[in-house]
């Protein structure tokens, strides 16, 4: 896999995960602001959301690229 294959695919596979990590742990809060979205999150995290993307997505990308190096895999 090349350079700039890796990157993108790296890429997608982060925000695919995100999308999946983003609803852990979610909870109204007790008490609504007004103005603020009934279904909006107390405390959302999404600096720990974050970084367990980026683990989560290193180790898919790890594997991917294994199974290309090995000969499992091709984007050809």
């Amino acid at each position: 896999m090349s350079l700039y294959t890796g990157i993108m695919v790296y890429l997608v596979m982060w925000w695919t995960v995100l999308f999946a990590v983003l609803p852990w742990g979610n909870r109204p809060p007790d008490v609504v602001e007004k103005g603020h979205a009934t279904s909006a999150p107390a405390n959302p995290r999404l600096a720990l959301k974050f970084a367990v993307t980026t683990v989560i997505a290193a180790v898919l990308w790890v594997a991917l690229d294994q199974a290309v190096r090995r000969g499992l895999w091709s984007f050809r």
